[in-house]
């Protein structure tokens, strides 16, 4: 009994949890439009020097913006603590969209978007994320979405500003 629990329960568990780990996911998104032209919200991405004057999510980013590049992140989380993370850029597609993956395949993955679209009266902006893994078990990230919503707030934010400052100009 003991010998048969062993020769197929373990194996089971070990093919369960591997299944797990890559089945887990969960999706965050957020969406908002900003009143400008894509250019401008283009612009203010890709300016990451800037990110600690207004991201309050991703407060640094290294690294260029182009495909199969690595870049590296701090990320604030809710509590005011600093994860570092890297990333690949797998699409670099100007004006209409970045992607970025990273992560520990089976443990924990992301695979992250910012996509723009233009929009009566501007550019919608959305990020979208899915993240793969058995972490997913053990990590709560309720606090994801919701930074993302306070991010794209930050970048309307940050793009009505540079608008406002040009036109003043």
């Amino acid at each position: 009994m003991v010998w048969t629990l062993l020769k197929w329960g373990v194996p089971a568990l070990i093919v369960a949890a591997f299944a797990g780990a890559f089945l887990t996911k969960k999706t965050f998104h957020a969406e908002t439009v900003i009143e400008a032209p894509a250019e401008t919200v283009w612009a203010v991405l890709m300016d990451t020097p800037s990110y600690p004057e207004w991201n309050p999510v991703f407060v640094e980013a290294k690294g260029d913006f182009a495909e199969g590049a690595k870049l590296a992140y701090k990320v604030r989380d809710p509590n005011g603590n600093l994860l570092e993370m890297t990333g690949t850029v797998v699409t670099f597609a100007p004006l209409r969209e970045l992607r970025q993956t990273g992560g520990i395949p089976g443990l924990l993955t992301f695979d992250h978007q910012w996509l723009l679209e233009p929009v009566d009266g501007g550019t919608k902006v959305t990020q979208h994320e899915v993240d793969r893994g058995l972490g997913l078990w053990f990590w709560n990230s309720d606090w994801i979405e919701p930074s993302y919503a306070k991010t794209l707030e930050a970048l309307k934010e940050r793009v009505q500003t540079k608008r406002a400052h040009q036109g003043a100009l």
